[in-house]
């Protein structure tokens, strides 16, 4: 018999890692990777070269493609070789035609965008999710089963979001479930405040990049400030800005985040995911998230056993697919860890 096939949806170097933790659970399997993409008027824009802020072209695309090849992923873009059996993916803001009636598995990625007037006018409106990024995550309710990094955010999605508690089954999520592991590292700097920057100017949200820069120096009051930048930012812009506001920091545009993370006493952040890690490695935390809901929310630590959990999911829709998820939930200890 020919081999059951399995798709993974990828996006930012994140996304794609993850996907790729958890196709090594199916040996037996046909797995296949795409970029992230997506259907119609949003397709054609992408074709003419257009929207490279986003997971859908320009520098996220790119890595994601060099990060398949240099691993030996076989790569099917966009989903058009096979009749795929299961497809996994790490975002539903666009829900591909071609995914429709297959057997779907949303997996979280990490912190979703704050919940601002274009979210409620998605909500409230039926405007096309992607209007308001990530902050309308598991939105969709099309997929079958939205793995979720704890039961914080279990309950996070049900009533701040609306998704069907139904559909949710509490994982943990690879990159976030194993983060003691970066107390390890060969990165040369030690005790000094690390600040994990935004794109967002590149993706066309507000932001007093100065002020925040100046709050910084503020907050580490004369010890030695790191700047990671994001992957997705301007790096000659940013660096001009920081040499000008706060001379005599490091600017880091690449290299281990977590592992810098690791070796800090205080992280500042704006809106990102590695305020998790700060948090969970026992550092002073500044984010312009409210720090007690973010401690709510923490990822599980089941030292990096997400990505087999959600995998075995998989399994049983492909091979059991009438299953109920409390069935699911019980048979693979799924209710805490």
């Amino acid at each position: 018999m020919a081999k059951k096939k399995i798709l993974f949806i990828c996006g930012s170097l994140n996304q794609t890692s993850m996907m790729h933790q958890i196709s090594r659970h199916f040996q037996d399997y046909d797995c296949c990777f795409t970029p992230y993409y997506a259907d119609g008027f949003i397709n054609y824009v992408v074709s003419k070269g257009y929207l490279n802020f986003s997971i859908l072209n320009g520098p996220f695309r790119r890595a994601t493609e060099k990060y398949l090849k240099d691993n030996n992923l076989e790569i099917d873009y966009r989903g058009l070789k096979h009749d795929y059996d299961l497809v996994y993916t790490c975002a539903d803001l666009i829900y591909p035609k071609n995914i429709r009636n297959k057997k779907v598995i949303l997996v979280q990625e990490g912190m979703t965008d704050p919940e601002n007037l274009m979210f409620f006018l998605v909500k409230y409106l039926n405007l096309p999710r992607w209007l308001a990024s990530t902050s309308t995550m598991g939105m969709s309710h099309l997929y079958d089963i939205f793995c979720v990094a704890s039961y914080g955010y279990k309950d996070f999605f049900i009533n701040r979001k609306g998704v069907k508690p139904e559909k949710i089954i509490v994982t943990g999520i690879p990159n976030f479930d194993n983060l003691k592991q970066y107390l390890s590292n060969d990165f040369p700097h030690r005790n000094y405040v690390l600040v994990c920057t935004s794109d967002a100017r590149e993706t066309f949200k507000f932001e007093r990049r100065i002020k925040f820069i100046k709050d910084c120096v503020r907050i580490a009051k004369g010890k030695q400030l790191i700047f990671k930048l994001h992957p997705n930012e301007k790096v000659d812009r940013a660096t001009k800005e920081i040499n000008k506001y706060a001379p005599g920091s490091l600017i880091f545009s690449g290299g281990n985040t977590n592992h810098m993370i690791a070796n800090s006493d205080v992280l500042i952040t704006q809106y990102s995911s590695t305020s998790f890690v700060g948090l969970i490695l026992g550092k002073e935390v500044h984010s312009y998230f409210d720090l007690d809901e973010l401690k709510r929310l923490l990822p599980l630590q089941n030292n990096g056993t997400s990505a087999d959990r959600i995998a075995r999911i998989g399994l049983h829709l492909l091979e059991s697919p009438n299953t109920s998820i409390d069935e699911m939930i019980d048979k693979y200890s799924l209710r805490a860890v």
